[in-house]
């Protein structure tokens, strides 16, 4: 074969990869696995992988494919004939067994020949370093997506339940400011991690445009739904033996206030470009959000 031809060859397989959006390690993406699919983010990146053409597979315990993180069993059938997966841990990235979870799922997928992997971590927490470095470590084409807190924590969930419950926020954050993320600006990063090569191997640092503390936050949520929601700061101890009075396991109400104590001392009040630099966009901001919520009647009394 002359070097003429081996050039022509080479210039029509890379015609041809870039037409399926294959390379020599990759295939193009069609179906995802998509964990904890009715939680914060699974939901909105189920939808936001729909709207952008993909085959998405729910899992949870309840779907027609299940899906259990704690329930090994249940992987294999889930990973049947998918192209990558999105990994939101059911408890919290940097809870114990957490790493070991990670590490075993990634090999499960990669025995399937499922290589393109994408991780919900948490941002500026000491606890997530062991399951993040089980994705590096494991051979799959990763990346991970390190979020601020949620916005969406206001508008559902455990801590918009209390708020609608009690009319008032008890929660340990002091007046620490923080830079909450949208869940929607998080969905489109993954799926653009899910479906293009250029994040493979990056790890995205992502928050929103504007720091502001938990006080702040309703207050401006009070002020858009027409009423007045006290924020009351609360030790991180005291916080935990509440949430041992209403039925949390005592390990879980540990871990909860050793997660707090650590994430809610003011070393992540700092805003970054990590949406700029995953989408090319600004991040949606906290008014955005409220506005919309408020509209929808989300903070009625």
């Amino acid at each position: 074969m002359t070097q003429q031809t081996q050039n022509q060859q080479a210039e029509k397989q890379q015609t041809e990869n870039q037409q399926t959006g294959r390379t020599d390690h990759h295939r193009r993406i069609r179906t995802v696995l998509v964990t904890q699919a009715t939680g914060k983010t699974g939901r909105v990146v189920a939808e936001a992988a729909e709207r952008a053409g993909l085959d998405v597979r729910r899992g949870s315990r309840s779907a027609a494919v299940p899906f259990d993180w704690t329930d090994r069993s249940t992987w294999d059938a889930a990973l049947d004939g998918v192209d990558a997966v999105y990994l939101a841990h059911y408890f919290d990235i940097g809870a114990p067994g957490t790493a070991e979870d990670v590490a075993a799922l990634a090999a499960k997928a990669l025995e399937k020949g499922v290589r393109r992997l994408v991780l919900l971590s948490a941002r500026g927490e000491p606890q997530a370093a062991p399951a993040e470095r089980a994705l590096r470590d494991s051979g799959a084409d990763w990346t991970i997506v390190q979020a601020a807190w949620f916005m969406q924590n206001f508008s559902e969930g455990e801590m918009y339940g209390g708020m609608q419950a009690t009319g008032e926020l008890a929660f340990p954050a002091g007046e620490t400011l923080e830079p909450f993320i949208d869940t929607r600006d998080i969905a489109d990063i993954v799926v653009a991690a899910l479906t293009d090569e250029a994040h493979i191997g990056k790890a995205y640092d992502v928050t929103g445009p504007r720091l502001l503390s938990f006080r702040t936050a309703v207050e401006e949520i009070g002020a858009a739904a027409g009423r007045e929601i006290p924020y009351i700061p609360v030790p991180a101890q005291a916080y935990g033996e509440i949430l041992t009075e209403i039925g949390t396991p005592g390990p879980v109400a540990e871990f909860l206030v050793e997660l707090f104590e650590t994430m809610l001392d003011g070393h992540n009040a700092s805003v970054t470009d990590g949406v700029r630099q995953a989408l090319g966009r600004a991040p949606r901001t906290f008014e955005e959000f409220v506005r919309e919520h408020a509209s929808a009647g989300t903070w009625k009394a």
